[in-house]
């Protein structure tokens, strides 16, 4: 084995890890699959034999390069982030669980905390994300973003102030959770309105992100109150015959896949029994970038 070979082994030691940092500092699984090869680039570029901590180099890097991508994000965008924006999930089969990892995970990386990242500045969102959900010293983000240690404190306070004020608390467990969307779906299929409304909280908020492109009935928007909620999922309850419950970023949600082909993934909080929020992703360019598991299919 040469030493190219060699460090490529090192290098997948790593690469969970690093893929974990990059989708919460980006929102896109392909952009961070992205992150993490220039980030394994880099490294081939770098004296590692010089290198004491691969892992902590290799997590500082990829940080580098999210945030070089966020503050080339924000200098493009002429507009906020619109607010029917959702961010690419993370689909699993529903088999593949572990309820107590499934907890952790969701708590760290749910699409509701992803919409809030998608909010801060790029730094708050480095500091936040390095050290809040990776634990990586102050002292060792300062010099990404160019601070000292205290000012990189404060960063992150202030997005944790952010993420605290903004992201919904939720069921973990997974048996209720997925009690209520199989009810949601039930109630969709059989068309009966009543038994939507009983499942949705009166307060749910939907959010759907149908991409640029898709116009009338299935264009972008945002729903509010649970009357409004079960009318929209009456109203598309015919593709209710193909929606299978999965997991989205560690909690239960839904896939659509008429004939084997993706209409829309669907992440839902759970409180209490009854849905409080619903974020769809429907934009076709994005569905197909999707690494949809095949038990899905």
């Amino acid at each position: 084995m040469n030493d190219t070979e060699l460090l490529a082994g090192r290098f997948e030691e790593h690469r969970e890890r690093l893929r974990a940092v990059a989708y919460r500092m980006l929102g896109s699984v392909t952009e961070a699959e992205d992150a993490v090869q220039e980030a394994w680039l880099r490294l081939g570029r770098t004296e590692a034999d010089e290198i004491r901590n691969l892992g902590g180099w290799l997590t500082t890097v990829t940080g580098r390069v999210c945030l070089d991508l966020l503050r080339s994000r924000t200098a493009r965008r002429e507009q906020p982030i619109d607010e029917t924006f959702v961010p690419d999930p993370v689909v699993r089969p529903l088999s593949d669980t572990d309820p107590e990892q499934e907890a952790v995970e969701a708590d760290s990386v749910g699409i509701a905390l992803l919409i809030v990242l998608e909010t801060l500045e790029p730094d708050e969102r480095l500091a936040f994300v390095l050290h809040d959900l990776f634990a990586v010293p102050f002292d060792e983000i300062a010099p990404i973003v160019e601070r000292g240690a205290a000012a990189t404190r404060q960063l992150a306070s202030r997005a944790r102030r952010r993420v605290q004020g903004a992201t919904p608390s939720a069921d973990p467990d997974l048996g209720r959770q997925r009690r209520a969307v199989e009810a949601f779906l039930a109630a969709s299929r059989d068309g009966d309105f009543e038994a939507l409304l009983a499942v949705l909280h009166p307060d749910v908020v939907l959010r759907v992100d149908s991409g640029a492109l898709v116009r009338g009935a299935a264009a972008s928007k945002v729903l509010r109150g649970a009357r409004s909620v079960a009318e929209g999922a009456f109203t598309f309850r015919q593709f209710s015959a193909w929606s299978r419950p999965v997991l989205v970023n560690g909690t239960v949600g839904v896939v659509t896949m008429p004939e084997g082909r993706p209409l829309s993934v669907s992440a839902l909080t759970v409180v209490d029994g009854r849905i409080t929020a619903m974020y769809i992703l429907a934009d076709p360019d994005r569905l197909g970038r999707l690494d949809l598991p095949a038990q899905t299919r």
